[in-house]
Parts: structure tokens; sequence; C-alpha cells
């Protein structure tokens, strides 16, 4: 079979070779991919694993079942979260990673759901029961920040979307935003609950925002700068907090779980996918110009064609 390589020191960042087929263990399926994502760290691996095979976010077809009878049956649609490889033909996934795929959802959306969906469902999480509660979410414009917009909005929130600028804010509002902000513009508050996902003078800005006992899940630094914050910074919101988050750092054993209820929502048309660029996998090059530049607003997904 066929899949994305790595190759930092060749003419492009990574070249379709053939590779054997998966070899699946006991609790793993093989799903024959139609679609993957590529998310903003993939872009610094690829230029530090040579030969590596990349791909975390899939969607496909089953063609071989899990031998201990886990997981979704030969021919079913589904979606998954693996560790790698996934910019290939076919892939072997834990089932416990994998969740049906309802039909009156596409491939390419599917696909986003990963690394993006599952990041902005559990860090929400750490916000508690977010009705009626007010939430902030910087770098809206993401692939993690417009699914939070959606996830908080349907959990009862009033959620303001802070943007780098306005044309990375539009279409928010339709996503359940109440409020946009742009740049360094004061985003107003205070907030029960801020995801942030940029760092830097954003993060700042957010802890400025807080109520009192009010949270900050740290889930990006976009920015690329520290923050400087001190314990100052938290005079006027007492109690209040910053943790850190990380995907891989949840229960990864619930990921299919939490990918049915995403596909579920999506099924149901109450989360709508953001797909911000649809290329075939023989053009990942501009895919990833595209991602490094900032020129996409939601997901980059390849076709596997």
């Amino acid at each position: 079979m066929r899949a994305l390589i790595s190759t930092p020191d060749g003419p492009s960042p990574a070249e379709i070779q053939d590779v054997d087929e998966p070899s699946p263990a006991s609790g793993e399926l093989v799903l024959e991919v139609r679609f993957a994502s590529l998310n903003r760290g993939e872009l610094h691996l690829l230029e530090a694993r040579p030969g590596w095979r990349p791909g975390q976010d899939v969607s496909g077809v089953v063609v071989q079942a899990a031998s201990d009878g886990s997981g979704p049956p030969e021919g079913a649609r589904a979606v998954a979260l693996v560790d790698q490889a996934g910019w290939a033909e076919r892939v072997a996934a834990p089932t416990s990673r994998v969740a049906p795929l309802p039909d009156g959802v596409e491939f390419g959306a599917g696909a986003t759901l990963g690394v993006a969906g599952l990041t902005a469902l559990r860090a929400l999480r750490l916000g508690g029961n977010l009705l009626g509660r007010d939430v902030l979410v910087t770098g809206a414009s993401g692939g993690v920040g417009r699914f939070a917009v959606q996830l908080a909005a349907i959990g009862g929130a009033r959620v303001t979307a802070a943007v780098g600028s306005a044309a990375r804010g539009e279409g928010l509002e339709g996503l359940g935003a109440a409020g946009i902000v742009t740049g360094d513009e004061d985003a107003g508050g205070p907030f029960d609950f801020v995801m942030e996902g940029v760092g830097g003078g954003s993060l700042e800005r957010s802890v400025h925002a807080l109520k009192p006992s009010g949270a900050v899940a740290l889930y990006g630094t976009a920015a690329g700068q520290p923050a400087r914050l001190g314990l100052i910074d938290f005079r006027g919101c007492p109690g209040a907090r910053i943790q850190s988050f990380f995907i891989y750092s949840t229960d990864v054993g619930t990921f299919g779980r939490d990918l049915a209820l995403l596909a579920g929502l999506m099924a149901e048309g109450k989360l709508r996918p953001q797909i911000g660029l649809e290329v075939s996998w023989r053009n990942l090059g501009a895919a990833l110009e595209s991602l490094r530049g900032r020129h996409v607003m939601g997901k980059a997904i390849l076709r596997i064609d």
C-alpha cells in the first residue's frame, strides 16, 4: 500500500511511498482511509523526524474488524484517532479510539473530529457546567476554536470569540458566538472560563478578564511568546487558576466514546464541520504552506484518493 513519509531533506516535506500493510493487534481494526486532517503540531514534526509516518485524525471504512470482536464490523463507516501513520491508504487503529460515523456525516467532516474536536470537548469540561456562564474562546478561528465556540454554546454558555482580525471572525456568530473581539481589543467580561489557544499577551488578557475562582484552560501557544504573569495579575480574581491541557494526557481509552458523541452531534446538525481547506494528499505541500501562513480558518483535510 501507499503512505506519506516525511522527507525534510527532499524537495517536498513528505512523499507518497510504498510501505507494508498494517499488522493489527487483537484490539485493533484496519481502516481504509478516505480522509485525514492536518494538525499544526505535525508541521514541526515533519521537519524534525525524517522517515516518520504522520497522521492522527482519520475517517474511512473498516476493511478488517478487530480479531477480539470489539469495535465496528467490517464495512462500517468509522472515524478514529491514531498516534501516527494515518496519512495512508490503510491504518490500524485501537477500537477504543474508533467510533461509528453516521451515514449523514461525510468522511471529510468526520476527519476533523480527532485532535481538534476532542481538545475542544475535553478542555471545556474543565469549566464544569457551562449553562448560563460567560466563556471566552481565544484563537476562535482555528479548528479547536470553532469547535469550542459551538460546544460551549450547546452547553448553554454566553460565548465571546477572540480572533486576530475581523476577517477571521466571519461566521462565528452563526456558530453560537454572542460577541466577537479582534486583535488586542478588550474582550470585556468578566468570564467564568476561558479556552486559551494563543498564549503570550492573549493569556495575560484572559487572566485579567476572569471572575473570582474563574479558570483558563491553556491548550495552545499559537503566539509563540511567553506570557508575563505574576501573583498581582490575579488580584482582581482571587481563587482563579490557569490549567494546562494536553489531549494525550487525558484518558485515551475513551477517545472512541467522545468521538461518537461529536459525530452524533454532527449527524443531528448541532455541530457543524469547519473545513477551511480540502486537497488531495498528492498536494500536501500546498496545504502545509496554507497552515504555516495561517490562511486556513478551521481544519485542513487531505483526500486519500
